[in-house]
């Protein structure tokens, strides 16, 4: 009986149904994919400053462009069930047939929803690895690391300011973030206080600085421009005022950058404390001008990064 059901006019009407929103629905997903990919994305924060960042765009393009279509299925299938399925004004309750033991069903969803959390897992670690850790602060010792020559930067978070120190470049100590395009940053964190977070927003870069602890964030920078840094972890009264700017500049420009900025702070870096990448302690004793040992020195600027490209 159950058998000669399926060539009832119900179930052709099934088959009507589910035409019908196959119809509907097949157009709209395809007009919303293109119109994701090709006119939504190049929008989609943080942008393209970084290689992290960009990774991130391309995840939430990604991610997106599989829950919409589900989204839109899931809407259209309600209006349409109110409009066509309703009950009628007046009519008994009927209750639908049970799909309860209905196989066919329960292997499509198991078989679809594992598919779609494998899909996901492999992608997201894929996504995770290749950049070198998508621009999160791995700790004092990364499992995965970019290969090449990489220029350090340490980040000094205190209530409620950060600083930046250069230790391949004479260990000058600046207010300012200025890093070279074309290049591999290790961003090293740190804070002197207080927990805080170096959030910087359009590299697609948020690690956590922890006192007396060391927190690498790698990224490789692809446009010249400003991208802001802020503090993404409560840390006092002060804590919403606690940002400034960082600058992505020609190799050249960040080359003269830094010569100049070296030659005018060395009054200042010569009383700075000894170089650590973590236990930083602010200290008046100088250190006699040795700031990192012999095998920090990575050698002249254009060594770092990607061959001498012109910006």
């Amino acid at each position: 009986m159950a058998r000669r059901q399926s060539s009832s006019p119900d179930a052709v009407s099934n088959k009507t149904h589910t035409a019908r929103l196959m119809g509907m629905w097949v157009p709209l997903m395809v007009v919303t994919e293109l119109v994701f990919w090709f006119v939504l994305q190049p929008h989609i924060p943080p942008g393209r400053q970084s290689d992290s960042a960009q990774g991130q765009q391309f995840d939430i393009t990604v991610l997106s462009m599989i829950a919409t279509p589900v989204f839109e299925l899931v809407i259209m299938y309600f209006i349409y069930s109110l409009l066509v399925w309703r009950h009628p004004k007046g009519a008994p309750l009927v209750d639908g047939p049970p799909i309860r033991s209905n196989m066919k069903i329960q292997t499509a969803w198991m078989v679809i929803t594992s598919a779609m959390v494998f899909g996901a897992f492999v992608f997201g670690t894929y996504e995770l690895v290749v950049p070198a850790g998508a621009g999160g602060g791995e700790g004092p010792n990364p499992i995965w690391k970019p290969s090449g020559k990489v220029l350090p930067v340490q980040v000094i978070a205190q209530q409620w300011r950060f600083t930046y120190r250069y230790p391949t470049l004479g260990g000058f100590e600046t207010s300012q973030l200025v890093i070279p395009n074309h290049t591999e940053i290790a961003f090293h964190v740190t804070s002197l206080d207080v927990v805080h977070n170096f959030w910087a927003y359009q590299l697609g870069v948020k690690a956590d600085a922890n006192p007396q602890s060391d927190n690498v964030a790698y990224t490789h920078t692809n446009q010249v421009g400003r991208f802001t840094v802020r503090c993404a972890e409560l840390c006092g009264i002060w804590h919403g005022a606690m940002y400034n700017y960082g600058h992505v500049v020609p190799r050249a420009q960040f080359s003269s950058w830094a010569t100049s900025t070296k030659a005018r702070l060395a009054s200042n870096t010569k009383n700075l404390p000894p170089f650590s990448y973590a236990g930083y302690v602010p200290s008046a004793n100088g250190a006699a001008g040795s700031f990192y040992s012999p095998q920090d020195k990575f050698g002249p600027l254009e060594t770092y990064g990607a061959a001498t490209p012109t910006s």
